[in-house]
């Protein structure tokens, strides 16, 4: 007795296939967008010390703070 493989099987292996073979693409694709963002932001070197030092030079430089408050939150910042 041979077994003939067609009937219902087929009905639901094929679109369970095609799931599947989608899911493992967007997994795949996942994975690497996860790399290539944790390899630019390891690559930087952004730190919280250092974005905080850069957003007060910014707001030096578009006069938001004069030189006093500037020099005082520099230097409490390199005290911690």
């Amino acid at each position: 007795m041979m077994w003939d493989g067609g009937g219902w099987a087929v009905g639901w292996m094929v679109p369970l296939m095609s799931v599947s073979f989608v899911l493992w693409w967007v997994l795949v694709i996942a994975v690497v967008l996860a790399v290539l963002r944790w390899w630019r932001m390891s690559e930087a070197g952004a730190g919280p010390q250092q974005d905080a030092r850069q957003i007060l030079d910014l707001r030096f430089a578009r006069g938001e703070i004069d030189a006093d408050e500037y020099a005082t939150r520099r230097r409490a910042m390199t005290e911690r």
